[in-house]
């Protein structure tokens, strides 16, 4: 993958979780944002998403939201 990626989560979060096992299914490693554990990683994703959902697939700097929405990206891009 040539863009840059970052994974907005939370570790509670079910449909983290699901892209996160996708993730390791597929041996697929990108940075991890936990906005629990860090107050300006959550004040980036309301700056540039404008809401605070995860997961949130950021590409390039512009948020993809949705779990499924993330997996068929990463299926396509990996």
């Amino acid at each position: 993958m040539s863009q840059a990626l970052e994974l907005y989560i939370m570790p509670g979060c079910p449909f983290c979780r699901k892209v996160l096992s996708y993730m390791e299914r597929q041996g697929i490693e990108i940075p991890l944002r936990d906005i629990t554990a860090n107050p300006s990683d959550r004040s980036t994703l309301q700056s540039v998403g404008g809401k605070v959902q995860v997961p949130c697939l950021f590409i390039d700097g512009k948020p993809l939201y949705e779990s499924d929405d993330i997996i068929a990206y990463l299926e396509a891009h990996a």
